[in-house]
């Protein structure tokens, strides 16, 4: 176990996406000691999987990677990958936490991360960070960029760990790094302050049977659909329909998937569908200048600076067809795989069909599934939508109901990217406000 003794110079972030890596970033800046937490194997949460952002269509991972490796290589922030917060207790300026950092079988001293291991285990299964579009072995790295640069084994496919046959990983590594024998570690942590933002999840469209997602393999959601056009990704960059690798020459968008709807619980605006859905679409007709894309939604909310002009751009220049509409069913044609959807135009009032050949969802954003528990060691509160509440959105925009525990990104609500990486930095400099009054007291 072991145990800081610098409370009041010191600040823990939960999470390790661009929210998280921003404010723990600025505090090791201002001289303040930051451990940083993250439940995945690497830091980059959900902007890693992204392919361009929005309304400037820069590539997300140039962006996000040197990042990363700076928050990496910051001599004041001490990185635990891989790693839960399990307790925390006390109060502001002096933060006891336990955190659990789970063993990934590999000595992080000796691991080159070559990938020799994984090229020869034998074990495959489906690929998270690719939305479950590919497949990766029970021995892996999350993706090319990821930070730490470490392989990890799953301990949940590993036919070793499960079976108690293989160790081939073991065998091929010429480092000898593969350590079967780690235990799941326990650090404790005293901190000052405190800052959340453990980010988001995609609600899953399968719960509206009507649109056919998890029956109909042309209909996939956005985050699939980043990771399909991307060069990194499954396919190469190249835009093929997951059912039978052909060119779709039509491709639909349906907005506004579990947002804005009470019957799940989530009435709220998820923020960034309506511009998510430009740049996919742009994206779109960059790779496939032939390909019809239409958007069907029920009213654009392009608040930020420059959004309704690359909403002009999509739709003026690329040729964007824009309908605005309540879709309905969507069904298939199961000799050619090309999906009917029955929609309501709601400028002509009259109820239509169009038939396309790829369906893209644009599924709400929804707090995670571990937010509440979270939020229970924290003695934080949830909002009326499960998201994590700040004591007032105008006047105490990133503060909890507990003094010294700040909250930012998407944890605390659908938002974009600048605008998670903007509140960071406030959480951050409300932190190090903290820490520089404990400090002095």
């Amino acid at each position: 176990m072991a145990t800081t003794d610098s409370a009041k110079a010191s600040a823990l972030v939960i999470g390790g996406g661009v929210a998280g890596i921003q404010a723990a970033t600025d505090l090791a800046n201002r001289g303040c000691k930051v451990y940083l937490v993250e439940k995945t194997p690497s830091i980059g949460g959900r902007m890693a999987q992204l392919d361009k952002t929005f309304p400037t269509l820069d590539c997300s991972m140039c962006i996000l990677a040197p990042k990363m490796i700076d928050c990496y290589r910051n001599p004041n922030v001490k990185l635990l990958a891989y790693s839960e917060v399990k307790k925390v207790s006390g109060s502001v300026g002096n933060f006891t936490v336990e955190v659990v950092r789970h063993p990934r079988y590999v000595d992080e001293a000796r691991c080159t991360g070559c990938g020799q291991c994984a090229e020869k285990c034998p074990r495959k299964v489906p690929n998270e960070f690719e939305m479950g579009l590919a497949d990766r072995k029970a021995i892996y790295m999350p993706f090319p960029q990821a930070v730490p640069r470490l392989m990890t084994i799953d301990p949940e496919n590993c036919l070793y760990l499960t079976k108690g046959i293989c160790r081939v990983c073991e065998k091929f590594c010429q480092a000898k790094a593969i350590d079967f024998d780690q235990k799941p570690e326990k650090v404790t942590l005293n901190v000052g302050a405190i800052v959340v933002a453990t980010g988001f999840n995609i609600l899953n469209p399968a719960v509206f049977k009507q649109y056919g997602y998890g029956k109909y393999k042309n209909v996939i959601t956005a985050l699939e659909f980043e990771r399909l056009i991307c060069a990194s990704g499954p396919t190469g960059g190249h835009l093929v329909r997951p059912s039978d690798g052909k060119i779709p020459r039509s491709i639909a968008f349906i907005q506004c998937v579990g947002s804005r709807d009470a019957r799940i619980g989530t009435p709220d605006c998820s923020g960034v569908c309506c511009m998510y859905a430009a740049k996919e679409s742009i994206l779109i007709k960059e790779h496939e200048p032939k390909t019809d894309v239409h958007v069907l939604y029920m009213d654009l909310r392009v608040y930020g600076k420059g959004f309704q002009t690359f909403v002009d751009r999509a739709r003026d220049e690329f040729g964007v067809k824009y309908i605005r509409s309540k879709p309905g069913e969507i069904s298939e044609d199961p000799g050619t795989g090309n999906l009917t959807i029955t929609y309501e135009d709601t400028v002509a009032r009259e109820i239509k069909k169009l038939t396309v050949e790829m369906v893209i969802l644009c599924a709400a954003l929804v707090p995670r599934s571990e937010t509440a528990e979270l939020v229970k060691m924290l003695g934080t509160e949830l909002d009326d939508y499960g998201f994590l509440k700040v004591r007032h959105p105008l006047y105490a925009p990133v503060d909890t109901s507990v003094p010294g525990i700040f909250v930012c990104g998407c944890c605390q609500g659908p938002m974009d990217v600048p605008s998670s990486v903007t509140q960071a930095s406030g959480a951050a400099a409300r932190a190090a406000e903290v820490l520089t009054r404990e400090r002095r007291a």
